[in-house]
């Protein structure tokens, strides 16, 4: 950020065009390609005021026969207009602390069971967001920290625009005289008492009411040692005065568009990154471009429903025309919310906690709103993926999937960005992802004929997104805990290869009193009995846990399975690879590291791997990023992973989602888009992607395959995991609807064996017209007799035994 002296010698530069070129610089490296804008509807609750700024056409006197305020059904009208038009903002605008000036603001307030207007305030906010589940958000003037608090436990944010730091203009003739509530300092104190309660919040200042370069400088240097000290201002507003009929300063001057874009370059200069630099694009028709040139990354709260009050001469622009107005400056205009994302996604911190769970149910991953009602797992209809994508894709942008494409390692940046595409570069990404799909798979999509056999679901470890582990200590009780006896292990892999499998996938969950010497039981019994069914089969936490209950090393009980007949590991409880998620989602499972340490160890004994990722929940795309290049890292030193498998966070019955702590799983682009930037950053060397129709659905996996996937994974015959946590594609995908899926994209199926080779011709055969499934026997877990409790081995970020 620009030093104070700096910033102060600035006021005399005239080179507006270098200092909007270094502000759109500093834009473009947080903000991409996007401009965002909230879909609201503007509630006037009170236009009286005991203030009289000389340009303000909102406030007027009592009028005979009005009320002072809206009633509740007045505001509800409005609100659920704008929820039925989409909007997710309510913004609350009024006149300040009329009750200190009119009687019949007084009158009124009593006769609704209120002294004050914030209190009446209070109680509509939480009336709209019950009644709606719209967002408020108040712009209600000066207060002390007992009615921000107030306000705070009804709103997501709130605003107070400093306007000046001048007090000059509080003097006679000035624009503020006889307006107490625009003395700058009790305006800044309003601003740090909202600092001081962590309240998200929207300020800023209005130019052309008489102040000089300098003070506008000095105004927002205020600011910003305000948020340097709280890290509370979401977005400082640079207003343009305009002229206004019927005001003291109907005649005054207007700012001149280089005053503008000149302010809006310093603010964007002044302020760290993660600090928004907005102006409303009604008040500057027709040069929408050159904001945006200067600097500017925000359109404010834009309405489809209502005017705006404050500007009544200037309407919105329809946010068709405001869309074709953004890419037309190269950028794409993209929703959010009143709450900004960084703030949307630390709720924890920002909001109340009546708001924390409805907002994350709100965002994706980047905390931006979700805009389709798409579910990992459910019927819905995948939305259009970059329909009426209007930006060009910058060369920045091109450069990365160049890049990608020639084989080049990206860095955790490049693919962050990739993720965070929008619109067009969604396309770019997907069409790129696909080029290099047929490059090096052709157009065949393999698949596998393969059994999943889920031989317990008691577990003694507490993911926090689970829905299928049943156990003392889980967190989700519903369904009947079981322990599959070997007989029915058995049946069920001889009935898999009577139907044409040539794999079992067979994992679980950690049972209390399974040791190392339980699984390797397992192998020895399935190769026992089908000898040419190849076992893939435990997660690393399995064969962590094992090694341990035995008192060996990783690498030595990799040895022994792999001796009892284990062909491959899937690359589950991978999760998200990075531990700052891991301590949230799953801090007793294995960590990062130890993860990758089970890894690494199979692929040096012999034993080839599967890698997942299990996304949508509470991380974000630099996660998502990390766990790529980590993936990469290791498959550049052993070469052991078969494919990438993205596993879409199945939110419905899953205990963090029900407990109000998770997203609703990733967006149908964000869920595209893991396909399609996996296979740009795993290239050259993970050349098989998998997509997952349980979790994506049939429509969902034909938008994968077109999007860089080559692989539908296997018919699975039995799938529990999943269908636990609510979702509802089926447990079977035979050879037939395979097979037609795939050629209704107009690709090539192929059966395929677990390394990517061709089964056998009797298998083949047999898959085809396979016999119904008999019923499966989830034989009742039962109790245990023993002298001596078993320990309990704890892995991850919280380790030691139990």
């Amino acid at each position: 950020m620009i030093d104070r002296q700096t910033a102060l010698a600035l006021a005399q530069d005239s080179d507006t065009d270098a200092l909007m070129a270094r502000a759109s610089f500093m834009r473009d490296a947080t903000y991409a390609g996007t401009v965002s804008y909230s879909r609201k509807v503007f509630i006037p609750l009170t236009q009286l005021c005991r203030d009289v700024c000389h340009y303000c056409t909102f406030a007027h006197p009592p009028r005979r026969g009005q009320r002072a305020y809206m009633t509740h059904e007045e505001i509800l009208a409005v609100a659920r207009a704008g929820a039925a038009a989409g909007c997710k903002e309510a913004l609350f605008t009024l006149g300040d602390k009329p009750e200190l000036r009119y009687r019949v603001a007084r009158d009124e307030l009593a006769s609704l069971g209120h002294e004050s207007t914030l209190s009446y305030l209070a109680e509509v906010c939480d009336l709209v967001f019950r009644e709606t589940g719209m967002l408020p958000h108040v712009n209600a003037g000066v207060m002390g920290a007992e009615d921000m608090a107030m306000l705070r436990g009804v709103s997501v944010s709130q605003g107070l625009m400093l306007e000046s730091i001048s007090p000059r203009l509080l003097e006679k003739g000035g624009p503020h005289y006889g307006s107490p509530d625009k003395d700058p300092a009790i305006r800044l104190e309003t601003i740090r008492i909202a600092g001081k309660l962590g309240v998200p919040f929207t300020t800023g200042i209005l130019i052309g009411i008489g102040e000089t370069r300098v003070e506008r400088i000095e105004s927002l240097l205020a600011l910003r040692d305000l948020h340097v000290e709280y890290g509370h201002i979401q977005e400082v507003i640079v207003q343009n005065f305009r002229a206004k009929a019927g005001t003291k300063m109907s005649d005054s001057p207007e700012p001149s568009t280089e005053e503008l874009l000149w302010t809006i370059a310093m603010a964007r200069l002044l302020f760290a990154p993660d600090v928004t630099i907005q102006a409303p694009p009604n008040l500057s028709p027709g040069m929408l471009d050159r904001l945006i040139a200067a600097g500017l990354n925000d359109w404010g709260g834009v309405s489809p429903v209502t005017p705006d009050h404050v500007n009544p001469e200037a309407p919105w622009p329809h946010l068709d025309e405001l869309a074709r107005q953004t890419a037309t400056a190269g950028k794409t205009l993209v929703e959010r919310l009143a709450i900004y994302p960084d703030y949307a996604l630390n709720g924890e911190k920002w909001l109340d906690k009546a708001f924390r769970t409805p907002v994350l149910r709100l965002v994706d991953g980047d905390g931006l709103p979700r805009t389709d009602s798409w579910m990992t797992g459910t019927p819905s209809t995948p939305p259009p993926l970059w329909a009426g994508s209007l930006a060009a894709v910058s060369p920045g942008f091109t450069d990365i999937i160049a890049k990608a494409r020639d084989g080049g390692d990206l860095s955790e940046a490049d693919v962050t960005r990739l993720f965070r595409a929008r619109g067009g570069e969604v396309a770019a990404v997907c069409e790129a992802a696909d080029d290099l799909r047929r490059a090096m798979n052709g157009d065949t999509v393999s698949y596998v004929v393969t059994r999943n056999i889920n031989y317990t679901n008691v577990c003694y470890f507490k993911c926090q997104f689970c829905a299928f582990s049943k156990g003392k200590m889980s967190e989700n009780l519903r369904g009947q805990p079981y322990d599959l006896d070997m007989d029915e292990i058995i049946r069920r892999v001889v009935e898999a290869w009577e139907r044409g499998a040539t794999e079992v996938c067979m994992q679980g969950g950690i049972h209390p009193e399974y040791t190392g010497e339980t699984y390797l039981e397992i192998c020895r019994a399935v190769k026992a009995a089908v000898p040419g069914m190849h076992v893939h089969a435990y997660s690393p936490l399995e064969v962590w846990q094992g090694a341990k209950t035995l008192g060996i090393d990783t690498a030595d009980f990799l040895s022994r399975l792999r001796d009892a007949g284990l062909g491959s590991l899937p690359g589950t409880a991978a999760e998200v690879l990075d531990d700052e998620v891991r301590v949230i989602l799953c801090p007793d499972k294995v960590n990062t590291a130890q993860w990758f340490e089970v890894m690494e160890a199979a692929h040096n004994a012999g034993l080839r791997t599967t890698s997942t990722i299990m996304y949508g929940h509470v991380e974000r795309p630099v996660h998502w990023a990390r766990h790529l290049l980590r993936l990469r890292n290791l498959q550049k030193k052993t070469g052991g992973f078969t494919e990438f498998v993205p596993l879409p966070f199945v939110a419905e019955e899953a205990p963090i989602y029900l407990k109000g702590n998770a997203r609703r799983g990733p967006t149908f682009r964000e869920a595209v888009l893991m396909h399609a930037v996996a296979r740009l950053a795993l290239h050259p060397h993970i050349t098989n992607i998998q997509t997952s129709w349980v979790k994506m659905g049939p429509e969902g996996v034909k938008a994968c395959l077109n999007a860089g996937a080559n692989d539908l994974g296997g018919t699975l015959m039995n799938e529990t995991i999943t269908r636990a946590a609510g979702a509802s594609h089926g447990q079977e995908m035979p050879p037939e609807k395979m097979e037609a899926m795939i050629r209704d994209i107009g690709r090539v199926p192929v059966q395929r064996t677990t390394f990517y080779g061709v089964p056998p011709e009797d298998q083949v055969r047999i898959s085809f017209g396979a016999a119904p499934l008999g019923e499966v026997v989830n034989t009742p877990a039962r109790r245990y007799e023993r002298d001596v409790k078993p320990l309990l081995y704890r892995t991850g970020l919280v380790g030691a035994a139990e």
